[in-house]
């Protein structure tokens, strides 16, 4: 699931855009020069990058807690409060509709208030949350408390990849901000756990956690170098890059770059989103949303968010199925994330579409052989092993590649409006996956399986016709690629 903003000014960059040499105007940066910026070379010290990582991924987690609550609590919360289907369907997917508000606003929050602001505030929208969750009697202050939280993952969801891939230095950047995603996942699979264990309003409290070490960490790691330099905060920049970077570490030559960049970016125009479908950006567009749609609408929050329930339906324990689900998780996207820059990242798309694929066709079969009561000792094992199956898939690939290539295609000009856009895009399909999942599950268990199967096929086709490769290429070849 790991997420943009709204900043039309073109600052808000890709994690992996900054992975690159700056390049201005026909002179780049050396790759001997490079080297040395990696803060452990020329006398840096890694700890407070470390730190300060650590510190933002707590928001991570707290993401995944989110995403992760519904699963294990259905049965609970609809007994406590008398819910009916609808009402509570409504409940988990409207987390994706303050995410959306969240993820909408996030660009400009981060560049008014800073990062560190805006994790912050996203913190406070998550603890205000809870709590309502926690102290609901009723199916409003559920969804408020529901509403609050998604707002605060929605700024999250930009801000804490961002923050990261601004301290970070570059030769270390792309797999610290793997832990973005990794925790995320881990705070999900920490909530299915736990919620098979612990009552739904005790599961509630425990997402107050990662905000409170998150609000006091705060407190001890700097800014973003880069957010200081673009508001004109000259001194509070060098000292936060100092710190970043260690004592003894010679940081002229970053702070230049920085500085070089930023003055960059006070040329380009300011782009709008009608300038989204000129010719030009068209075909990174359509593969940026593309690519969400593929990713959302092949069942993945619909699927997450009801687990325990889908399990339960094919004659499984719903608690089982969970920690299986959990367990998997994890190490599986910590493969992907190590296979990223290995294997490539259209062929690890392919190969995860294609399992998502045959996991959802195994977890159909299951519940059109129970529908027809035929092969019954076989209906759950196929189902676990289809969802499994799923999961692991999705987890390699589906999930993490689209934000990838995401942040690669888009030129910097019009990278903030077309990363809102593509977001948006993204959040509204967990929005309506999630809300009409149990509905769809009412009318045929089979059917909603296949029909995710279907879209999981068509993503292959996709991917293989109109989704480039990325890995090892600069932006600029990339995007000469996308126009040719």
């Amino acid at each position: 699931m790991s997420k943009a903003g709204d900043i039309e000014d073109g600052e808000n960059r890709g994690i992996d855009e900054m992975n690159a040499p700056l390049l201005k105007q026909g002179k780049t940066v050396a790759s001997g020069q490079d080297d040395k910026l990696d803060g452990s070379d020329n006398g840096g010290s890694l700890g407070m990058v470390l730190l300060s990582t650590f510190v933002a991924v707590c928001g991570s987690f707290e993401f995944g807690s989110c995403v992760g609550f519904s699963a294990p609590t259905q049965s609970g919360i609809r007994g406590d409060l008398g819910l009916s289907l609808s009402q509570y369907s409504m409940f988990g997917s409207i987390l994706t509709i303050g995410a959306m508000i969240g993820a909408i606003t996030s660009g400009r929050i981060a560049d008014f208030i800073g990062r560190k602001g805006a994790m912050r505030m996203s913190a406070a929208f998550c603890l205000i949350g809870w709590l309502s969750i926690y102290i609901a009697k009723g199916v409003f202050l559920l969804d408020v408390g529901r509403v609050f939280t998604g707002y605060g993952i929605g700024v999250f969801s930009y801000v804490i990849p961002v923050f990261i891939a601004e301290i970070a230095p570059k030769n270390l950047r792309g797999g610290l901000t793997t832990a973005n995603q990794l925790m995320i996942v881990i705070g999900a699979s920490t909530a299915f756990l736990m919620g098979t264990v612990v009552t739904w309003r005790t599961l509630a409290l425990t997402g107050l956690l990662p905000c409170v070490i998150l609000l006091a960490g705060l407190t001890f790691i700097p800014e973003s170098p880069r957010w200081l330099a673009k508001v004109g905060r000259q001194k509070e920049f060098e000292v936060a890059l100092q710190r970043l970077r260690g004592r003894d570490a010679d940081i002229s030559h970053e702070s230049a770059e920085i500085q070089d960049y930023i003055e960059d970016i006070k040329h380009l125009p300011k782009a709008k989103m009608a300038d989204l479908f000129q010719r030009k950006y068209i075909r990174p567009l359509i593969i940026g949303v593309g690519l969400m749609v593929c990713q959302q609408f092949g069942g993945i929050n619909g699927i997450g968010f009801y687990a325990s329930e889908t399990f339960a339906l094919a004659g499984l324990s719903g608690k089982v199925g969970t920690v299986a689900w959990a367990s998997i998780q994890v190490p599986i996207t910590i493969l992907g994330a190590i296979l990223m820059d290995k294997s490539g990242r259209r062929p690890l798309m392919m190969v995860s579409a294609t399992g998502t694929f045959l996991g959802c066709s195994l977890a159909g079969l299951s519940f059109y052989l129970k529908t027809h009561q035929m092969l019954l000792n076989w209906v759950p094992l196929l189902a676990l092993a289809g969802v499994l199956i799923y999961i692991a898939a999705f987890s390699i690939g589906t999930g993490p590649v689209p934000w990838v290539i995401m942040s690669e295609i888009f030129p910097i000009n019009v990278k903030g409006v077309a990363g809102s856009l593509v977001t948006l895009v993204n959040w509204f399909g967990a929005w309506a996956v999630s809300y009409t999942f149990n509905f769809l599950i009412s009318w045929s268990a089979s059917g909603t399986f296949f029909l995710y199967s279907g879209v999981c096929a068509m993503t292959v086709l996709f991917v293989a016709k109109m989704v480039p490769e990325t890995k090892g290429r600069t932006l600029e070849e990339i995007q000469a690629s996308i126009n040719a």
